[in-house]
């Protein structure tokens, strides 16, 4: 089983924004910071989960399982709905991977859960103002 924990941080709403992802099971130690353009935060975690399950699929099509402290993205994958058209758009091609494997859940977790996705979303934001 793989654990794909993963969060998006935007310094602003919308401001610069970075997702951070640490996935961990199977033999694999991976960890990926990396900064996605202007975003809201939100918009942001739906593209954590996306690049989250992108990477997981090029390890895996068992299990994952995946960790977020963002409420919206853990419901919204829950329910299999968004009523935001953007989220919508974002959470349907998340779905779509997440079919892909063998079995899939999403949890959520407190933000002191996350922390070396925390940091790595953040540092990708930090990368990017330093570069600019």
């Amino acid at each position: 089983m793989l654990e794909v924990y993963i969060d998006g941080a935007s310094a602003g709403n919308p401001g610069p924004s970075g997702i951070g992802l640490f996935i961990k099971g199977e033999g694999h130690h991976v960890q990926l910071s990396e900064y996605v353009g202007i975003y809201d935060n939100h918009t942001t975690e739906f593209m954590a989960l996306i690049r989250g399950l992108e990477e997981a699929k090029k390890l895996t099509s068992g299990i994952v399982s995946v960790k977020s402290d963002s409420q919206i993205v853990v419901a919204a994958v829950e329910k299999q709905y968004a009523k935001n058209p953007v989220f919508k758009a974002l959470l349907d091609q998340a779905l779509e991977i997440a079919e892909s494997f063998e079995f899939f859940f999403i949890k959520w977790i407190p933000e002191s859960n996350n922390k070396a996705a925390d940091q790595l979303a953040r540092k990708a934001i930090q990368q990017k103002q330093t570069l600019d």
